[in-house]
């Protein structure tokens, strides 16, 4: 998986180097009462969190804006990504297919050190998910899509577009991603649910592909968005 974006991002990197700067490795996770998906993150539930930007680590055309917020409840934790943009580069309209292949936001969860297991879940700008849990042994990896996937084990996801319509090629501004990953999903993996002052470990990507392959990442990786070892630090506050 991700073959193609790893050769695009090598590629890219080679031809738009990026200075590094001095980040944050851990981000906090503000407790919450559970509420409502909008895609537009209305919810007042959000004045809780603060933005965080997503580096923008490599691009072609011009430097877009993507800041992503996270609170955390009992029974699971809630993402708000923003993403500055000037075209829909996305036309898939099915669940579980190839979407880091087009526009798309990406969120990795590592529950625990002890086991190269993780949960990744991508979501595009029309609203189409891939949820995966990843096996990692040495570089070695392949996803799997969730079953019995219904009840409380459903992602619940919606995405808003600004200044356009959403629609595949669509000229906007910006769009949102919501979703709240719920803890029966993480089922059997370690440390689920957390507890305040748990720790697990993080990263989170976008890609665009609007005039060439741009890509942000929290924590900056060199080869695959599955180095894992390279991931950030989420504290349940």
């Amino acid at each position: 998986m991700h073959l193609l974006i790893i050769s695009l991002f090598l590629i890219v990197m080679s031809l738009n180097p990026m200075q590094e700067s001095r980040e944050s490795t851990t981000l906090r996770a503000v407790y919450t009462s559970d509420f409502d998906i909008t895609g537009n993150g209305s919810a007042g539930n959000w004045e809780k969190a603060e933005w965080v930007l997503l580096p923008q680590r490599s691009f072609e055309g011009i430097k877009k804006e993507t800041r992503v917020k996270i609170l955390y409840s009992d029974k699971g934790i809630y993402f708000l990504f923003l993403c500055e943009d000037e075209k829909l580069t996305a036309t898939m309209t099915e669940d579980n297919l190839d979407l880091w292949t087009e526009d798309v936001i990406e969120v990795f969860l590592w529950t625990d050190e002890n086991y190269p297991l993780y949960f990744e879940y991508e979501l595009s700008p029309l609203n189409y998910q891939l949820p995966l849990l990843i096996p990692n042994f040495d570089g070695r990896f392949l996803g799997w899509i969730p079953w019995h996937y219904v009840g409380d084990r459903v992602i619940r996801h919606e995405t808003s577009v600004q200044g356009g319509s959403k629609e595949p090629h669509a000229a906007i501004t910006s769009w949102t991603g919501e979703f709240f990953i719920p803890y029966a999903i993480l089922e059997p993996l370690n440390n689920v649910p957390p507890k305040k002052g748990m720790k697990w470990r993080i990263n989170m990507y976008r890609n665009d592909y609007d005039t060439g392959y741009s890509v942000w990442t929290w924590q900056p990786v060199d080869k695959s968005y599955h180095e894992f070892e390279k991931f950030g630090t989420l504290l349940f506050d």
